[in-house]
C-alpha cells in the first residue's frame, strides 16, 4: 500500500514527501535560527537546533537509502537539500544559543 498526492499530473509519493518535509523543517530551523541571532533567547535557538538536526538526520538516512540518482524521482535531491538546509540550521542555532549564554554570563548579578 503506498500514499500518493496527484498534483497537475505530478505525482509525489512518499519518496519524495518525506525529504520534502525534512527539508521544509529545515529551512523553517533556519529561518529561526537567522531570527533567534538578531534576538537574545534560548527558546528559539534550541528550535533551530533541534529543527535542524531532525532535517539532517531525516535528510541523511533517506539519501543513503535512495535508490537511483538525482532525477530517479527518489528524492534524493530533497535529501541532499534537507541535509544541507539542517547542518545550516544547527549552525546558527548553536550560534544563537552560544551568543544567549555569553549575554547570560556577563550580567551582573
Amino acid at each position: 500500500m503506498s500514499a500518493h498526492l496527484v498534483l497537475a499530473g505530478f505525482v509525489l509519493g512518499v519518496g519524495r514527501t518525506v525529504p520534502t518535509v525534512a527539508a521544509a523543517l529545515a529551512l523553517i530551523g533556519v529561518v529561526i535560527g537567522g531570527w533567534a541571532l538578531a534576538r537574545p533567547g534560548r527558546g528559539p535557538a534550541a528550535i533551530a537546533l533541534v529543527l535542524g538536526l531532525i532535517g539532517l538526520i531525516v535528510g541523511a538516512l533517506h539519501g543513503a537509502n535512495a535508490a537511483g540518482g538525482l532525477g530517479t524521482g527518489n528524492g534524493l535531491a530533497g535529501a541532499v537539500g534537507a541535509v544541507a538546509l539542517g547542518v545550516i540550521g544547527l549552525v546558527l542555532g548553536g550560534l544563537a544559543l552560544a551568543r544567549s549564554r555569553r549575554r547570560s554570563n556577563s550580567r551582573p548579578t
